[in-house]
C-alpha cells in the first residue's frame, strides 16, 4: 500500500490519502460501523504500515466528520443521527443551488457582453475542453444510474461521489466543489446504516443523475432544481421510513 518515489515526504503524504481513503470506504460499506472504536495501533497493524501516517489518516478523517478523536481511548466512527441528516440534506441543497445560481448569473452575463476572444469560459458549452469534461460527467452518471438501478449500493456510492465531484468541477469553484463532497461523504456514511438494513434495494436509490446532466446541458435550471428537490425529499422520506421501523 505504500506509495512511492524518492521522496519520502511524497510516499508519505500518498500513503496517508491511500489510508484516509481505504478507511472511508470501510466506513461507507458498513463494515466500520457507528459507534465502532479502534486505536492507531490497530489500524497500523491490519495495514501493515507505520503509526505515523495512519495517525494523520484518522485525524483528516475526524476533520471531515466521519470519525471522532478521543485522546485516551483512540477514535470512534461517528453516529450520525436523523437530525444530523436532515442538516446534511439541507446543507448539500444550498451548495448545489448555489452552483445553479453561478451557472444562471453567468447565463445572463452571457447574453449582455460578448466573450473575451480566445477566452472561453470553463462552463462555455462550445469550449472543447468543457464538452470533454461534460461527457466524462455523463458517462459516471450512466454507471451511476445503472448501479442504482440494479441495487448496487457500493458501487453506486462510489460512483454518485465521483459524479459529483467531476460535475462540481465544471462550475469552476473548488472550495464549493470540496465542500459539496464532504455533505456527500457525510449523507452516504448516514444513510449507509439505514440502508444496509434492506435486502433488496432495487427500487430505492436514486438514479437521476443522466437527467441532471441532461437539464443541465440544457441550461434548464428549473429542471435540475426539481430533480434534485425531488432527490432531496425522497432520500429523506426513506430514511425516516427505515430510522422509525
Amino acid at each position: 500500500m505504500p506509495g512511492t518515489g524518492s521522496n519520502g515526504s511524497v510516499t508519505r503524504s500518498t500513503l496517508r490519502q491511500q489510508l484516509a481513503d481505504a478507511l472511508r470506504d470501510e466506513v461507507l460499506a458498513g463494515r466500520l460501523q457507528a459507534g465502532r472504536e479502534f486505536t492507531v495501533k490497530e489500524i497500523a497493524e491490519q495495514y501493515g504500515v507505520s503509526a505515523t501516517p495512519v495517525r494523520e489518516a484518522l485525524v483528516d478523517l475526524s476533520a471531515q466528520g466521519l470519525l471522532e478523536a478521543d485522546q485516551h481511548r483512540g477514535f470512534r466512527v461517528h453516529e450520525y443521527s436523523l437530525d444530523d441528516y436532515r442538516g446534511i440534506i439541507e446543507a448539500r441543497g444550498l451548495v448545489i443551488d448555489g452552483m445553479f445560481q453561478v451557472l444562471a448569473a453567468e447565463r445572463a452575463t452571457s447574453r449582455t457582453t460578448d466573450p473575451t476572444p480566445g477566452r472561453p469560459s470553463h462552463r462555455d458549452p462550445d469550449d472543447p475542453r468543457v464538452l470533454a469534461a461534460v461527457v466524462g460527467v455523463r458517462r459516471r452518471a450512466e454507471e451511476a444510474q445503472r448501479a442504482a438501478t440494479a441495487g448496487d449500493l457500493t458501487v453506486l456510492i462510489g460512483y454518485d461521489l465521483r459524479f459529483w465531484r467531476e460535475l462540481g468541477a465544471l462550475f469552476g469553484n473548488p472550495y464549493l466543489a470540496d465542500f459539496l463532497h464532504r455533505l456527500r461523504v457525510q449523507s452516504w456514511v448516514c444513510a449507509v446504516q439505514h440502508l444496509r438494513r434492506l435486502d433488496d434495494l432495487r427500487g430505492h436509490l436514486w438514479s437521476g443523475h443522466t437527467d441532471l446532466v441532461d437539464a443541465l446541458m440544457r441550461r434548464d435550471l428549473p429542471a435540475a432544481r426539481s430533480i434534485i428537490t425531488a432527490h432531496d425529499a425522497d432520500s429523506l422520506a426513506l430514511i425516516e421510513r427505515l430510522a422509525s421501523g
